[in-house]
């Protein structure tokens, strides 16, 4: 979340009278994040979030992402809740872009999680994997592991500029996901971006996610792979084989992992960070500044990729330590 455009008090105004959310009393643009523009809107009705969605966002797949927030509240999942025009559409336009307004969700991101942080996420996801089991949209993953040579080779001739020896790591790691990628695990509604600023706590308990815009139909074990890259290294680098555990031990608290799922991780967190580290390597290279794109530095998925490479057994990741 950013603020990449501004809006006016008279124009949000106007645009805010097709909803049934009270009268605008003041409004500040939220600095943090990656590809919207986003407000806090202070109402007589209450507080929400205002996102204007920029450049990079597929105004076809808004209802998807919209739908499915409103479908994991319904089954008591904590997420930001849309909030429909009067007329009943949850999509409206503002500032030339498209626009939508979310219930406000109590709560902050943890900057350094614990162990306890780790095991609620982990009971958390599960319990969003199962409540979307009968979601009745469907989203292809447009970042699972056929877009990754894709991506790659718009980075490939700069990257060992960036990082010496990188085009031969990443070479051989794309031939060995192509060859051996799961093909055959549970599937359905994943998050595919539950880093810890989008999962928000309220005195030590979480109290939900947001941020859904990369949500989609994949692998369920790969959102699992995704956060224990996000969650579970240390700021020196080191991969916390404790706080792995008790993510694993809080997931399969709701949803126990099948003996394939489990055998899968590696695989599932290699190419994870194989994920984040193209992207970001993308927008590290081709991105101008002052783009609708905060850049991140992809050094720290490099570093992850690399250890990834290295793990044989899920036992690595605390499996044995879970208490399954």
């Amino acid at each position: 979340m950013a603020v990449y455009t501004d809006v006016n008090e008279n124009e949000l105004a106007a645009f805010l009278s097709d909803y049934n959310i009270g009268s605008l009393t003041s409004y500040k643009g939220i600095a943090e994040g990656v590809e919207n523009t986003n407000y806090m809107l202070h109402t007589t009705k209450g507080l929400f979030i205002l996102t204007l969605y920029e450049k990079r966002v597929n105004v076809d797949e808004l209802p998807y992402f919209l739908e499915l927030k409103r479908h994991l509240a319904m089954k008591g999942l904590l997420c930001p809740q849309p909030v429909a025009q009067k007329n009943g559409d949850m999509i409206g336009e503002l500032a030339g872009r498209p626009a939508a307004i979310v219930t406000f969700l109590e709560g902050m991101w943890i900057r350094s999680p614990d162990v306890s942080h780790c095991e609620e996420l982990g009971t958390a996801m599960a319990k969003m994997h199962l409540a979307s089991v009968d979601f009745p949209m469907s989203r292809a993953n447009d970042l699972s592991v056929q877009s990754w040579r894709p991506l790659w080779n718009l980075s490939k001739d700069r990257a060992d500029n960036f990082s010496a020896g990188l085009v031969d790591e990443v070479e051989g790691d794309l031939a060995l996901f192509e060859a051996n990628w799961p093909t055959d695990l549970p599937r359905g509604v994943i998050h595919a971006d539950l880093f810890p600023d989008n999962v928000f706590f309220l005195n030590n308990k979480l109290s939900g996610f947001i941020d859904f815009y990369f949500a989609c139909n994949d692998i369920l074990a790969y959102d699992i792979a995704i956060c224990l890259n996000a969650w579970c290294f240390e700021k020196d680098g080191l991969f916390n084989m404790t706080k792995g555990a008790a993510l694993l031990r809080g997931y399969e608290k709701i949803r126990p992992l099948s003996a394939a799922e489990r055998e899968a991780l590696p695989i599932l967190a290699h190419g994870a960070a194989m994920r984040f580290m193209l992207t970001r390597l993308y927008d590290w290279l081709t991105v101008p500044d002052g783009s609708f794109v905060m850049k991140k530095d992809p050094t720290e998925y490099i570093r992850k990729m690399r250890f990834q490479r290295t793990i044989i057994s899920p036992s690595e990741y605390g499996l044995d330590l879970a208490g399954l």
